[in-house]
């Protein structure tokens, strides 16, 4: 699971410029599913048989990564840039970026500490101000190499430090991986996978893929924001590395399904495998669109839990991946029989 991990978090894939990831997933997938399309707004839909038929079960996962679209390129050759998806401007500064699909080197650079007011230096980073540094001169060089609407992306190497693994779009390329591996399996039930595109800026993707597949349930693969590190107490560590698979109750754009919820602690405590809740009501995923999209999905969300979400340096715990997987397999047999 981990070099599968490593390989689909090294692609580049910024919301609405998904198709190296869509590429890779294809190939991995096409021996393993029995129908592959992909939908107008670039989501990839598989199906593939089980052993036999239940209820309509579709598992999915986002291929989208947030990141950065160059928006103005200035006189000096720096290029201005505004973030897609939901980005903390205090991890951006003086991050090392690649622009293009040609990969360009970058940096990310700030008005000088010395030429900001005592406001200003006490006020949190705003990305208003910041631009990306490619060595360019002058606008006509950089224009050479970049052109409006290319998008930037974190350069982040994929790191395993102990246990633990650092990279850059394990939002959501771990739920990605965990699908694909799920297909190289014999499956009980028939099952839809699908890879949505478009979730950091609006969850826009799923809203289309599920009116499409119209499933009785949905089984959302996710990476959650653990807040587990030092001075952080009780609820809002949110989760913690280390303690199994996340299933929500509620976040800010769903309600989960409260029997599905029961199914997921009682099916981990079955095969002896940690699980845990994620105790703070915040964010949300690909449920918020999927669970009122035609006529109602029941759904739910597993996640693994991640520290440093949303940055270019992501950090999950390898047993919580395996954990996630084994919780998510087993659930996958269980939902379409209700």
């Amino acid at each position: 699971m981990k070099s599968l991990l490593k390989e689909l978090c090294l692609i580049n894939g910024v919301s609405g410029d998904e198709q190296l990831v869509r590429s890779a997933i294809m190939e991995k997938v096409k021996d393993h599913c029995d129908e592959m399309r992909t939908d107008p707004l670039g989501s990839l839909i598989c199906f593939k048989k089980g052993k036999s038929s239940g209820k309509k079960l579709m598992v999915c996962a986002h291929m989208d990564e947030v990141g950065f679209i160059i928006t103005h390129i200035n006189s000096d050759g720096t290029l201005s840039f505004d973030q897609v998806g939901g980005i903390d401007p205090s991890v951006v500064i003086g991050r090392q970026v690649k622009v293009g699909n040609a990969g360009i080197q970058g940096v990310v650079g700030s008005p000088a500490v010395h030429d900001l007011s005592k406001d200003e230096r006490e006020a949190p980073p705003k990305f208003s101000g910041m631009t990306i540094d490619i060595g360019a001169s002058s606008k006509e060089e950089a224009e050479k190499y970049v052109s409006p609407g290319d998008c930037a992306y974190f350069s982040s190497d994929f790191l395993e430090m102990g246990s633990k693994i650092k990279s850059k779009a394990i939002d959501d390329r771990a739920g990605c991986a965990m699908m694909i591996s799920l297909m190289q399996e014999d499956l009980p039930f028939d099952t839809y996978f699908v890879f949505n595109v478009q979730e950091e800026i609006g969850l826009r993707g799923s809203g289309a893929s599920a009116y499409s597949v119209a499933p009785d349930f949905a089984l959302v693969l996710e990476a959650t924001t653990a807040a587990d590190i030092d001075g952080v107490s009780g609820g809002k560590k949110v989760c913690c590395l280390g303690c199994g698979p996340v299933v929500s109750f509620m976040d800010r754009r769903t309600i989960y399904d409260r029997e599905l919820y029961r199914l997921a602690f009682d099916t981990a405590r079955e095969i002896g495998v940690p699980c845990q809740t994620k105790s703070a009501v915040a964010g949300g995923n690909d449920a918020g669109a999927i669970h009122i999209s035609g006529k109602g999905v029941r759904t739910l969300a597993v996640s693994v839990p991640c520290r440093y979400l949303h940055s270019p340096a992501c950090v999950i715990e390898s047993a919580d991946l395996e954990s996630t997987y084994a919780l998510v397999r087993e659930l996958a047999g269980r939902i379409p029989k209700l």
